[in-house]
């Protein structure tokens, strides 16, 4: 997601590692890791949301309480909405996709499983998904768990990152082949 690589991976390390902390001590890790899935797919929804809280023109205060809003609507616990409020008075609300991400990869780590990130054009429905998992589950010989991303531009097909290895079975990436092709003949 747009966004992500601007936050700095100490900067999200460190607030994840804060909430993981406080989720550890209060026993809510499954409750936290429900609610930055929840964080995650509103951002990856909401363009506007995401350039609101990217956005300098609103500060703090105003970006933390449209977002502490937002996650009230949605039933956030009062450990996310407490530090969510931290992060708009830190001013890096910008980097919440990224910590999500940071602390849902050390959960996974701790729970033995591995995150498979999943590109493509069109938001994967429950039902591939779910195939998805069960298929890489098979191959990797591991429990899987889908960092889902959106990127229109793949046109169709998927991007699949595992660990280092990317395999892409994009649309645009064989149009690109094609096209390559087609200039040397």
């Amino acid at each position: 997601m747009a966004g992500t690589a601007n936050a700095s991976p100490i900067i999200a390390a460190r607030y994840a590692s804060a909430l993981f902390d406080i989720a550890d001590e209060r026993h809510t890790l499954d409750q936290i890791e429900g609610d930055l899935l929840k964080l995650k797919a509103l951002l990856a929804e909401n363009e506007n949301l995401r350039g609101a809280l990217r956005n300098p023109m609103f500060n703090g205060a105003q970006q933390g309480n449209a977002i502490i809003e937002i996650g009230k609507a949605v039933g956030l616990s009062s450990v996310v909405l407490s530090f969510l409020g931290v992060l708009a008075r830190n001013r890096r609300l910008f980097a919440l996709d990224a910590i999500a991400d940071a602390f849902l990869g050390e959960l996974a780590r701790r729970r033995g499983q591995m995150t498979v990130d999943v590109t493509s054009a069109q938001p994967l429905t429950s039902e591939q998904a779910e195939r998805l998992t069960e298929k890489l589950n098979q191959t990797l010989a591991a429990k899987v768990r889908i960092n889902a991303k959106v990127d229109p531009s793949l046109l169709g097909g998927l991007v699949v990152k595992i660990g280092s290895k990317l395999i892409d079975s994009s649309i645009r990436t064989k149009l690109i082949g094609l096209e390559r092709i087609m200039k040397g003949a």
